[in-house]
C-alpha cells in the first residue's frame, strides 16, 4: 500500500506542475507589474493558480487509458501510482475552487479568466484531437492579460499588442508541447494540428511564433523601443533557437519546452516595462 505522502507527490507531479507555476508566477507578475493592490495581487494568484491545477489533473484524468497504453511512466495515473478517481476529484474541487476566486476579482475578470480555462478543459477533452488545437493555447493565453487587466481597479483592459502576443506565445507553447509525444499520440489516436503537418514543420512554426510574440512586445507599443527590450528581444530568439535545434534534433525529451516557457518568461518580462494596461 503506497503512504500518503508518495500519493500526495503523485498528485502533485500529475497536476503538471511545470507550467502550472509558471502560468501561476506570470499572472503575478503581471498584477503586480501593473500596479494592482496587493490583495488583488494574490488572488490573481491564487484563481490562476486553481485554474491550473484544474487543467492538469484534468488532463491526466481524461487522458489516462492513453497515457497507459503507451506506458507513460511520467504519468502517476498512467502508470497506475494513483486512482482515477482521485486525480478527477482533484480536478473538479479546483475548477470549483477556480470559479469562486475568480468571480472574488469582479464578474468581468471572473467571467474572461473562466472563460480561459475552459478553453484548456475543450483541448484536454476533446480539441486535442482535431485540427484546431492550437486555437484553445491561443484564446487562454491571448485573453489572459485581460482578465488581469480587468481585476484591476478601474476595470481597464489589455492593449491588443499584449492580448495577440499573448495568443502567439499559447502557439508556440503548443508546439514545443507536442512534440516529444507526436508518436505515443498517434498510436492512441490524437491526430491534432501537429501530428497533421508533422515534427519538423512544427518546430519552425513553433518558432516562428514565439518570436513574433516577443517582436510585437517590442515593436507594438508606443514611442521607440527601448535598449533592453532589443537586449531582451535578442535573448528570445537565443532560447528559440535553442529550443528549436533541440526539436528537430529529435528525441521525447522535454527540454524545448522549457525553452518555451524560458521565452515567455522573457515576454513577461517585456510586458510588465511596458504600458499594457489601457484605460
Amino acid at each position: 500500500m503506497r503512504s500518503g505522502g508518495s500519493r500526495a507527490v503523485d498528485l502533485a507531479l500529475a497536476c503538471h506542475p511545470g507550467p502550472t507555476f509558471a502560468v501561476t508566477v506570470f499572472a503575478v507578475a503581471m498584477a503586480a507589474g501593473a500596479d494592482a493592490p496587493p490583495a488583488t495581487t494574490a488572488l490573481v494568484g491564487a484563481a490562476v493558480l486553481a485554474g491550473q491545477l484544474s487543467v492538469g489533473w484534468s488532463n491526466d484524468w481524461i487522458d489516462a487509458d492513453r497515457d497507459a497504453a503507451v506506458g507513460r511512466t511520467d504519468k502517476p495515473v498512467g502508470a497506475g501510482r494513483l486512482a482515477v478517481s482521485t486525480v478527477r476529484t482533484a480536478a473538479l474541487s479546483a475548477a470549483a475552487a477556480c470559479v469562486v476566486l475568480s468571480l472574488a476579482l469582479g464578474w468581468r475578470a471572473g467571467v474572461v479568466h473562466l472563460a480561459t480555462v475552459a478553453s484548456a478543459w475543450a483541448y484536454n477533452a476533446r480539441l486535442k484531437s482535431t485540427v484546431w488545437s492550437w486555437a484553445p493555447y491561443a484564446f487562454s493565453f491571448g485573453f489572459l492579460p485581460l482578465g488581469i487587466a480587468l481585476a484591476l481597479p478601474g476595470s481597464p483592459v489589455a492593449a491588443w499588442w499584449a492580448m495577440a502576443s499573448g495568443a502567439l506565445l499559447g502557439i508556440g507553447a503548443h508546439g514545443a508541447n507536442v512534440v516529444p509525444d507526436l508518436q505515443d499520440d498517434r498510436a492512441t489516436g490524437v491526430r491534432g494540428l501537429p501530428h497533421r503537418v508533422g515534427g519538423t514543420a512544427t518546430s519552425i512554426g513553433t518558432a516562428l511564433a514565439l518570436v513574433g510574440a516577443t517582436v510585437l512586445l517590442v515593436l507594438a507599443p508606443a514611442g521607440p523601443p527601448r535598449a533592453a527590450a532589443a537586449v531582451v528581444l535578442v535573448v528570445a530568439v537565443g532560447l528559440t533557437i535553442v529550443g528549436t535545434v533541440l526539436a528537430l534534433g529529435g528525441g521525447r525529451h522535454r527540454l524545448p519546452f522549457m525553452f518555451a516557457i524560458a521565452v515567455a518568461a522573457v515576454d513577461v518580462v517585456l510586458l510588465v516595462l511596458s504600458d499594457w494596461v489601457v484605460g
